[in-house]
Parts: structure tokens; sequence; C-alpha cells
């Protein structure tokens, strides 16, 4: 079942002018067995790709974009609720990456739910998987801007101390500004995103360390005690109308959003330089240090907030974070923490709306977004990047930010679409592979053996939870419209248009991936197996070689 390993033609290797000065030798044949040519420019370590990642969960930004999902279960909401469920992501992570190692591509999931489906449901399964990471990961975009324009305003409130707030117009006008920045940045950036994202590890991490050091410190010189570890690991409080074990689980919604990007590693595949070690590598290591560091974060939070939680909650600057951070380094000491958390989300968005594109370009490669053939254009003057997918990606972010305009309600959609629609994605190529593909599946340089079928089940059942809670309304079972929690409405048209999109018209020309591999630049022995691994006909993928 195996085919044979492709013998390296330099000759062949070197006809494409680019070929040379995009990607070394063993990578380009891989991507070629799964039917691509090299079109991204490879520059980024395994240590740049799991920078990509971890920049975009920016664990201290993110927990204080996700508090009021934990804080309503209190302090053990905080801390069991994200140990609890980054574990599991840690699985979904595992799982994840078994299959970035043996076929690493930029459209991965879409990819790999169309390799390992049975045959009359590979191309419509694709197709979803396709426009729902695609969407979910938009959704993001939106989500971090909007949370980010949030944070710029709270920063504006602590300065003037008067109980100044934004209204929606104004949000919204932060928010366009933002949308626009990133999408310059992201397309202009290409040369130095590399080091920039190897920066945002250090910069996480610092900022990590003067949390943990600077709220127990602040609270100390203020002459106010810590709050009891019993306090911090017990005290288990209920600010919704659900059931207490029921508000515990709706905490786990924090580290669902926050942990919620280590697949912007599988969008990186085809600019990582040695890519079936690197992109496994970066999914651990993201979703790994993001369990600990996070529930390290969190711990010391709990114990320097505020102990009756509502107050948080109710933050009068509309960020519970800048409360704890008030509470503890008063007035100057929350307003320059929060200038730096706003910088980090910045990074966040950036980091994001580049994985996006590379997801949003790879599908349009196939052919199945509409003005494929416009968007799937590589800018060589720029450095090899998807300048034309970029702009594009901004200005659907920029008509989905008008949700803003509307209500709390209609702005968490941002954030529903990004967490279903991505676990979604996550959990139907995992799916596929345990029902249709386990014999196909030929493993790569990262491996679990014998852990990977069970790891892979505890994943798909969790991310199939992950889904459903994730559509519960956070305040209680009789929500009024400002609280209700629209996630079946949004991701239910999302994936309904979908697939009454592929039935009526994209069935007939949508067959799933497309070769754009040719004679110049593999072999073909390369291409046959291409052929048979891209469209589920013959032998799988042998990443491993002979």
């Amino acid at each position: 079942m195996h085919s044979q390993a492709p013998t390296r033609d330099p000759e062949a290797m070197r006809r494409p002018d680019e070929m040379p000065t995009l990607s070394e030798p063993g990578d380009s044949q891989l991507l070629a067995k799964m039917g691509y040519k090299q079109e991204l420019k490879r520059q980024y370590s395994t240590a740049q790709v799991f920078a990509v990642a971890f920049s975009i969960m920016g664990l201290v930004p993110s927990i204080a974009s996700t508090l009021s999902f934990s804080l309503p279960a209190g302090p053990v909401g905080m801390v069991w609720g994200w140990l609890t469920a980054s574990i599991f992501i840690l699985l979904v992570g595992l799982a994840m990456a078994d299959l970035a190692s043996a076929m690493p591509t930029a459209g991965g999931l879409y990819w790999w739910t169309h390799y390992f489906a049975g045959e009359k449901y590979k191309n419509p399964l694709s197709f979803l998987i396709g426009y729902s990471n695609t969407l979910g990961l938009i959704g993001g975009i939106c989500s971090v801007d909007y949370t980010l324009a949030l944070m710029i305003i709270s920063c504006v409130s602590i300065s003037r101390d008067d109980g100044w707030t934004a209204s929606r117009g104004v949000i919204y006008a932060v928010y366009v500004g933002l949308i626009l920045l990133h999408a310059i940045s992201a397309a202009l950036s290409g040369r130095i995103m590399p080091k920039i994202q190897t920066a945002c590890i250090y910069i996480n991490i610092s900022l990590v360390i003067a949390t943990v050091i600077a709220l127990p410190v602040g609270k100390v010189v203020r002459g106010e005690a810590l709050n009891s570890g019993n306090f911090v690991f017990r005290h288990l409080d209920n600010q919704t109308e659900w059931p207490t074990g029921w508000a515990f689980m709706l905490a786990w919604l924090a580290p669902i959003w926050s942990i919620g990007s280590f697949d912007s590693c599988v969008h990186m595949s085809e600019e990582a330089l040695h890519a079936a070690k690197a992109v496994p590598l970066g999914i651990i290591w993201s979703a790994g240090s993001a369990c600990v560091l996070g529930f390290l974060t969190l711990t010391v939070m709990a114990a320097t907030m505020d102990p009756n939680v509502s107050n948080t909650i109710n933050s009068k600057f509309g960020q519970p974070m800048a409360q704890i951070y008030y509470d503890a380094l008063g007035k100057d000491g929350a307003l320059g923490f929060m200038i730096v958390l706003c910088f980090i989300q910045y990074i966040i968005g950036l980091s994001l709306i580049v994985a996006a594109s590379r997801q949003a370009w790879a599908f349009s490669r196939d052919g199945a977004l509409p003005f494929s053939t416009f968007f799937r254009h590589i800018s060589k003057r720029i450095q090899y990047q998807p300048v034309r997918m970029i702009c594009g990606l901004a200005v659907i972010c920029l008509i989905l930010g008008l949700l803003c305009l509307i209500n709390s309600a209609a702005s968490n959609a941002l954030f529903s679409l990004f967490v279903a629609s991505n676990y979604l994605s996550w959990g139907m190529p995992i799916f596929c592979r345990l029902v249709w593909g386990q014999d196909r599946f030929y493993p790569g340089e990262f491996y679990t053996g014998r852990f990977s079928k069970p790891i892979a089940c505890i994943a798909v059942i969790y991310l199939l939870f992950g889904v459903i809670l994730s559509m519960f309304p956070t305040t209680g079972p009789n929500p009024s419209p400002a609280d209700m929690n629209y996630t079946i409405v949004i991701n239910g048209f999302v994936w309904a248009g979908c697939m009454t999109y592929y039935f009526l018209f994209a069935r007939r020309w949508f067959t799933g991936p497309r070769m754009t591999v040719d004679d110049s630049s593999s072999t073909n022995s390369d291409n046959e197996t291409s052929r048979s691994g891209a469209f589920g006909r013959g032998s799988a993928i042998d990443t491993k070689g002979e």
C-alpha cells in the first residue's frame, strides 16, 4: 500500500525560478505528494510556528477578554474550569498533531476531511469544513478587534476617571481603524513577520510573569490581605440562574475561546521549515503552555481579586480585568498594564489575520470561494503574501463588525462564530479518520502511537460537547433578548447556507482539493501519489518514506 519513495531530481526541482528560494526540496516534495506546488515562502522555524499560535492565544489579553464567562462561577470556575477544559483541549491538539505531521498543508482541516471521509461524503463535508473554518477564523478576527476596541476605551475611561462610557458608534469607529491597520500590517510585514512572532513569545511570557508578580505585591503594598487558599481553590460562586454545576461547565467557555487558535499552526504549514515536525510541535507547545501558564495566572488573579465577585463582574470600567488591576495596583498601575494588554491584543489580531488569510487562500486555491481565481493570487512583489485575500478578509470583517452597533448580544455572536465553527472544523477530520480512514492513515514524524486512536475518540467527544456548550445562554435558562446566545442562529445560518450553496451550485464544480503540482515541480511518482491521496483513490500518503 506504500508508494515508492520519490527520487529527487535536482534539475526538475530547479526549473521554476522561484522554487529554490521558496522551500527546501524535502518540504516541497512532501507538499507535492498532496498535489500542491510551493507558492508561499518557507521562512518559519519550529519556534516561530509555535509563536503564531501562542501569540494568537495571547494568554493574559485572552483571559481578560473571557473573564465574563468564568467569573460567574467564582474562583473555582476561573481556576479549575480553565485547567479541566485545557487538558481536554491539549488532547485535541495531540489528535490534530498526528494529522498535521502526516499531511502538512495550509488547508489542512478540510483537506484531511476530504482525504479520510467516505466516498459519498468527502466533497460536501470538505466543503462544509472549509467554509466553517474560514468563517470561524473571520469571527475570531472580528471578536479580537472588537475586544481590543473595548480595552482601548476602558483605558480612556480609567484615565478620565469620570465614569465616561463610549457609544456604540465610537466603538465601531475604533474597530474599523483596528481592522484596517491589521490588514495593512499583515500585507506589508511579510519579511519581518517571523521575527515579530518570535518577539511575541517573550512579550507574552513577560506579561504573565509581570502579572503574577505585580498583582500580589500591589495588594501587599496597599496594605490589603490576599484571599485565602480556600477562597481561591474551593469557593464556587454562581452569578447565573443556572444550577451551580452547569455554571461551572459554562466557565469552560473562557479556555475554549482563549485556547482556540492552535490550528493556526496548520495554516502556516506551507511556510514552515521542516513542516512535518514544526507544525505538530507548534500545536502541542502552544496548547500545553496555555494550560500551565493560564492556570498560574488565574490562580494569582483569584488570590488578589475582590472577594465579592459581582463587584468585578459589574466593573465600571466595562472590563473585569481592568477592575482586578485597578483594585491591586491603583489607577496608574491598572492603566499601565491595560496599555500593554492592548498592544498584545493588537499582535493577537495581526497573527490571526495572517493565519486566516492562509486558510482562506488555500480554500480559494481549490476553487471553493467566490472569486477564487482573483483571491488565490500570491504577490511576488510583497514577499509572497496573499495580499488580495488579506484585503478581502478585512472587508468582510468591516461588514460583520456592524453587529456591534446593535447590542452586546449581537456583538457576542462574533465570539460564538469563532468557537462553534472552529470546533466543528477541528472535530470533523478526526471523526472521519476514526470512522472511514483509519486504514488510510500513515503516521508522520510526530505520532502518539498506540494512544492515537483513544486520544482521537476523546477529542471528538469533547469537541461535540464544546459546540453544544457554546450554544447555551450564559445568564440562565430564561434570557432576555440582550442576554440571548445567538450561536445556534449564527452558526446554523452559516452551516445551512453552506450546504445549500453546495447542493444547489458548488457540487457541479467542487471536487475537493485541486492539483497544482506539475512535472516541473515533482517527479512522476509524486504526482501519482498526490492524485491518490488528494482524491481518495488508492494508497494513503506515506510521509515517512520507505
